[in-house]
């Protein structure tokens, strides 16, 4: 039996960080660390692609405790279903491509001063992306295409209100990233049978 250790110690770790440069930083110096730890257009175009491991180590604040749970279970049932490592490499395909795919929609469009330089961290890219992922999980039929339909209206319904931003689009990116890894898997196990 898997138990899953790199959920745990991941969400332990970004809370941790959360709340130490909450105590230990003033809030001017931490909106810069977070800013310059940014996947925004700025720091990508400027060649800083470090900043598309960082950002996923930190929060603009701590993780409200459903969130942080939701988060564990995600990872952690994703850890225990595929392995550690396939589960980091479904959170860092999500992260990662999610990041890069918005940050060329956003350069392509001419982003204001105040998108290009925006705080954009946190583990929601890769949490949707092993969120997609989960489906294949799931029993084959009806319920894995029910739950993907309802994921991809949980992302959709934000891009249809005003004021949508670029991280819901990159939500949507995500999970779609998570649901092609989902949908490999299914198409390998039918395969393999």
């Amino acid at each position: 039996m898997r138990v899953p250790l790199l959920a745990p110690a991941y969400v332990g770790g970004v809370q941790l960080i959360a709340l130490g440069t909450r105590r230990l930083l003033g809030a001017r110096a931490r909106q810069d660390l977070l800013r310059a730890c940014s996947t925004n257009v700025d720091n990508l175009a400027a060649g800083r692609c470090g900043t598309l491991a960082t950002s996923a180590l930190l929060v603009e604040e701590p993780m409200e405790l459903p969130y942080a749970l939701l988060l564990l279970a995600v990872l952690g049932h994703a850890e225990y279903a595929y392995g550690a490592w396939r589960a980091a490499g479904v959170f860092l395909l999500g992260h990662v491509g999610a990041s890069l795919l918005v940050y060329g929609a956003l350069r392509a469009g001419r982003p204001s001063p105040a998108i290009r330089s925006a705080v954009d961290v946190g583990p929601s890219y890769g949490f949707y992306a092993v969120l997609g992922a989960l489906t294949s999980t799931l029993p084959p039929g009806l319920p894995r295409r029910c739950a993907r339909i309802a994921l991809l209206a949980l992302v959709a319904k934000p891009l249809l209100r005003p004021g949508r931003t670029f991280t819901d689009a990159g939500h949507a990116t995500a999970l779609g990233l998570g649901l092609g890894v989902a949908t490999a898997v299914d198409y390998r196990s039918v395969r393999n049978r």
